[in-house]
Order: C-alpha cells, then sequence, then structure tokens
C-alpha cells in the first residue's frame, strides 16, 4: 500500500506527465503567451534536475526530461525570456544552471554572455537576491561577484525574519518585494514566505547538502517554518505548505514525524484531485469550474509540480 506521500507524489507526477504539452512554448495547447510556457519549462526543468530517479526503475520523468532535452537544444527557447526584461537575466542564468547533462551547451554559453556585469554583482540586491544569483550562478559555471554563503547567512531570510508578533523587526522585502508585515494573520507576509523557503531550497541545493547553519539559527529557521505551515495548512494554502515541508526536510527534520508537515501532506491530498493536480496555490485562488484546459493548466501547474518536488524529495533517503 502506498504511503500518502508516494500517493501524492505518484497522481502529481501522473498530471504533469499528461500534460507536456502546455510546458512546451511552441506547442498549441492553452492560451499561454509563449514566455509563460519558458517560465512553466524553467520548473520543469528543475523538477527533473531534481527528481530525478537514479535507479534503473521506471521513470515518470521520461517525458519531461526529454520534452526539457528538446527545449533546451532549440535555439529559439531562450530569446522567449526577452519578452519579459525585468527577468530576462535571472531566467537566462537559471536555463543556463538547469541545462540537462550531454547536450550541446552553446545556447546556454551565448546566453551567459548576454547577462551584464551588475546582475551577477552584489550591489542594490537584497541577501535573498544574492543567494538565490550565487546558486544558480554557481550551477552555470559563471563567475560571479556575490559573497560566500557564510557572509549571506545571517542577513538572510533564515535568520533576519521573525514572526509576526515576535517583536523583531524585519529587514528584508520578499522575493519580488512586497510590502512588509503580514497578511491574513500569516506569521509572515506571503512575499517573505517565498523568500524564507526558497533560501533554504539555496542553501541546501533543494536537500542534497547540508545547508550548513549553526545550532541557534537552525533552531529559529525550524521554528519559523512550522508556525508558517500550520498557518497555510489552517488557511488552504497548498503551495506554501508544499514549500514549506521541504524546507522542514533541508532543515534537517523528518516533516512526516511532525504535527505540521503531517497536517500538510494531509491537506494537499485532500485538495489533490482525482487526476492528480492540485487546482491553484490555495483554495482561495483554486481554478473555477468554468475554467478552459489551458485556464486551469495555468492556476494548478506550479503547485501541482511543486507538492511533486517535495513528495520525491522527502520521500528519498538523505545524502549521506
Amino acid at each position: 500500500m502506498p504511503s500518502p506521500l508516494e500517493q501524492l507524489s505518484a497522481r502529481a507526477l501522473d498530471w504533469l506527465g499528461a500534460h507536456l504539452d502546455f510546458f512546451d512554448p511552441f506547442s498549441s495547447s492553452g492560451r499561454s503567451a509563449p514566455h509563460g510556457k519558458a517560465k512553466a519549462a524553467l520548473e520543469l526543468a528543475l523538477l527533473c534536475h531534481r527528481a530525478a530517479r537514479p535507479d534503473a526503475g521506471p521513470d515518470p520523468l521520461g517525458g519531461a526530461t526529454a520534452l526539457v532535452r528538446k527545449l533546451w537544444q532549440d535555439p529559439d527557447f531562450p530569446g522567449l525570456f526577452d519578452e519579459l526584461p525585468a527577468y530576462a537575466s535571472t531566467y537566462g542564468l537559471i536555463y543556463a544552471a538547469l541545462a540537462p547533462d550531454g547536450i550541446d551547451d552553446t545556447l546556454c554559453r551565448d546566453r551567459l554572455a548576454l547577462l551584464p556585469p551588475e546582475f551577477l554583482a552584489p550591489e542594490g540586491k537584497s541577501p535573498y537576491q544574492r543567494v538565490e544569483i550565487r546558486y544558480y550562478a554557481e550551477k552555470a559555471g559563471v563567475r560571479h561577484g556575490i559573497e560566500p554563503y557564510a557572509a549571506l547567512v545571517p542577513q538572510s531570510p533564515l535568520v533576519a525574519f521573525r514572526a509576526a508578533g515576535s517583536g523583531a523587526a524585519h529587514t528584508e522585502a520578499g522575493s519580488r518585494g512586497g510590502a512588509p508585515g503580514p497578511d491574513d494573520g500569516a506569521p509572515l507576509a506571503t512575499p517573505r514566505a517565498y523568500a524564507l523557503t526558497h533560501t533554504a531550497f539555496y542553501l541546501g541545493d533543494f536537500g542534497r547538502t547540508d545547508p550548513r547553519l549553526d545550532a541557534d539559527t537552525l533552531e529559529r529557521a525550524r521554528e519559523l517554518v512550522r508556525v508558517t505551515l500550520l498557518h497555510c495548512v489552517e488557511h488552504d494554502r497548498w503551495d506554501l505548505a508544499a514549500e514549506l515541508v521541504l524546507a522542514q526536510f533541508i532543515l534537517g527534520t523528518d516533516p512526516l514525524s511532525t504535527p505540521s508537515g503531517a497536517a500538510a501532506v494531509d491537506c494537499l491530498l485532500r485538495a489533490q484531485r482525482s487526476d492528480g493536480a492540485i487546482p491553484g496555490r490555495s483554495a482561495e485562488l483554486e481554478a473555477p469550474p468554468s475554467a478552459s484546459a489551458g485556464e486551469f493548466f495555468g492556476k494548478a501547474y506550479h503547485t501541482t509540480l511543486v507538492t511533486a518536488l517535495m513528495a520525491s524529495i522527502v520521500a528519498s533517503p538523505r545524502p549521506s
């Protein structure tokens, strides 16, 4: 009998595999603009990069891996990032960092050559943004001027953020900006919660390495993740719940042995449709019954993919 986590993972992967055309910017499926699908393809590449099976068994990501390999060798694909000028450098860096093994990397190197030097420098960027750039720059093998992680951690969301009402000041805006302070009674405002989880992802390489936090920092980060996760479960905020469970794992906790982690998995299972999709970032943002196939994909793909990523990592043995 599959465990709840295995059921969650298998169903999510089934749905993703059945909707690969919607991830292809050059497919006619759905109504999303090509640059929107390009972002979705980057997320699919991350799933393939981190959740690939090391054994020789059946690979539920085989179709996704093949699509990513095809797109990464298509000269028209990286140009789609330019349709979103504010994110073109970030997407270009991630594109190069997540390149599949064994492909001709000429297109990736060409894209890296377009990165402005100031993008790879620390000036004018929050600690969270510097952590993100350093992570992907090192994976892409590109030189940068970002400080070492040891210098970034004390300024990062894992240390600087405090739950609402703790008496400590917030010192940084979220991953993409946003007003300070909580929303709907949350311990952290939504942009800050995402910055918290993503910082854990990068410092811990999505569960592959120890994030190398001292004992006090680790305990504070675990508690902030715990209280934020409980709030997300209470309010059916599915996307953040999945990310926070993964953050728990990266921070050295067995999520399924904690009340907050187990409740989050149950919450996600309740939200998951029979076809495997999780129909939005939250119950409040759930796709309506009238949504077209393309509109539903736009609402559902990210949370379904993040859930599959989380479940595949948490169910795997920890690296030694």
